[in-house]
């Protein structure tokens, strides 16, 4: 997803300092079971109360997965924004508070390895607990995989391309059915589009809160670079590809004045611009669209979405990432199958779940963003989630229409990608900042920074 896909490395003391909150999180894999001989799991990132629909829709899955499988409790724990906070998600781990089945973002793996909370599941996810396993894209389940063991399961993902809003493409005479394809076409727009006035940005970037970071790798990726080197023992940001992503940058900042005063933003603070339709492009996820109407008031008219661009043409590769569950470990086989069987339903099930559009589309949330796209091209629960997708649509699809017919190949998220996106963070508001930010400089320091944190973590 493009929600904050980052999670920021805390000390360990944060658990002590938020030690009263999270014990009210705690639970106990001993209390698996009822008199009844029912299996007992806990289960995280319930949708916060302000989510009233959102929240209704989660308990009205429970108690439809439960009068399916009567012999399973699952007791629904809301962290509240903790499940989007990373000092919070750290501290859990590190105080031993996380639930059963916990939440992560794909990039959680090795933090969730070296807290030793996680549980081998390899056994356990199989057709009999996930139906649509063998339909689950590869890819995916690699993810979460290390040494041959699997420790969590998708649940989501996304990749990224070039959002715009249409509505200002058409003041600033551009075609909205044309996006920019390369990156001097993405600088020609911006330029006509901040011409408007009135503090719209023409293209607009993060450079705060490790989301600088994240969106560095995906520019680096688009111009053929990569943030490691192949065996992922070394930096290498430090080259032609790396200073070209920030030369792109300073000359839109600078040199043409397009990308708006104020720097250093952060998720939300970008989405709240585009919401006020001060935003001409940025690049995301498809699910950006969607925040930026229901979390920011903007319109779902207004926006479209194409590939990633290139240097010179295509990009030769696009960012990837997304989310999944983790298993605490010392569970029994019980509660480990119970709630892999409560997976499939809320998030692996065409037409349950987060699948079940013929719901949302009354509820008024978006059906036919090409996100998530979990099961493998040409698999069974593919077709059948695609024909729902389609069948069900009260969003346009034709404003994703050059995203999904010019895919850009997808490349995952770096090994500690979110220590170095903290660090790449710095590369980005330098360059943002300082008219004058030496681009050799600044990715000379981050890669040696990088560096010493690979060679602290071997």
């Amino acid at each position: 997803m493009s929600v904050p896909q980052y999670r920021k490395v805390a000390a360990l003391t944060l658990a002590a300092g938020l030690g009263l909150s999270l014990a009210a999180c705690s639970t106990k894999s001993d209390d698996s079971s009822d008199a009844g001989g029912k299996v007992t799991i806990t289960v995280d990132c319930q949708p916060v109360g302000a989510q009233k629909e959102l929240l209704k829709n989660w308990n009205d899955d429970v108690a439809a997965f439960q009068q399916q499988n009567p012999d399973i409790v699952v007791k629904s724990v809301s962290v509240g924004e903790q499940c989007n906070n990373p000092p919070d998600f750290t501290a859990r781990l590190a105080g031993g508070t996380v639930t059963d089945v916990f939440y992560g973002y794909m990039t959680d793996l090795t933090q969730v390895l070296d807290s030793g909370q996680a549980m081998d599941i390899t056994d356990y996810a199989t057709r009999d607990t996930i139906p649509t396993w063998d339909s689950v894209d590869p890819a995916l389940k690699e993810v979460f995989t290390d040494g041959g063991k699997l420790y969590g399961v998708p649940v989501k993902n996304y990749s990224m391309g070039l959002i715009y809003n249409k509505a200002l493409f058409q003041r600033a005479g551009l075609d909205p059915a044309t996006p920019p394809k390369t990156w001097p076409e993405v600088r020609a727009a911006a330029k006509k589009i901040s011409a408007l006035g009135g503090g719209v940005a023409g293209y607009s970037e993060y450079s705060a809160g490790n989301t600088g970071g994240w969106h560095f790798t995906a520019l680096l990726y688009s111009q053929g670079g990569q943030v490691l080197t192949a065996d992922g023992k070394k930096a290498d940001v430090n080259n032609p590809a790396g200073k070209q992503v920030l030369q792109n940058l300073r000359d839109m900042r600078h040199g043409d004045d397009s990308m708006g005063s104020r720097q250093l933003l952060q998720w939300g603070d970008l989405l709240t611009n585009a919401g006020a339709g001060k935003v001409g492009m940025f690049i995301g996820a498809p699910d950006a669209t969607q925040a930026i109407v229901t979390q920011f008031q903007g319109r779902y008219q207004d926006w479209a979405m194409g590939p990633l661009p290139g240097q010179d043409g295509p990009a030769t590769a696009t960012l990837g990432g997304g989310e999944g569950y983790f298993f605490k470990k010392g569970l029994s086989p019980e509660q480990v199958r119970a709630g892999l069987k409560w997976i499939a339903f809320q998030k692996l099930t065409p037409g349950k779940g987060q699948f079940d559009y013929v719901r949302a589309k009354p509820q008024n949330y978006p059906v036919g963003l090409p996100q998530p796209l979990l099961f493998a091209a040409g698999s069974d629960a593919q077709k059948q989630e695609l024909d729902l997708r389609k069948a069900n649509a009260n969003v346009d699809t034709a404003n994703f229409a050059a995203f999904e017919a010019n895919p850009v190949p997808i490349k995952g998220e770096p090994r500690n990608a979110q220590a170095i996106y903290a660090v790449l963070d710095a590369a980005m508001s330098g360059v943002l900042t300082n008219p004058n930010a030496n681009i050799d400089a600044l990715l000379s320091t981050a890669e040696g920074k990088i560096n010493q944190l690979l060679a602290a973590d071997s």
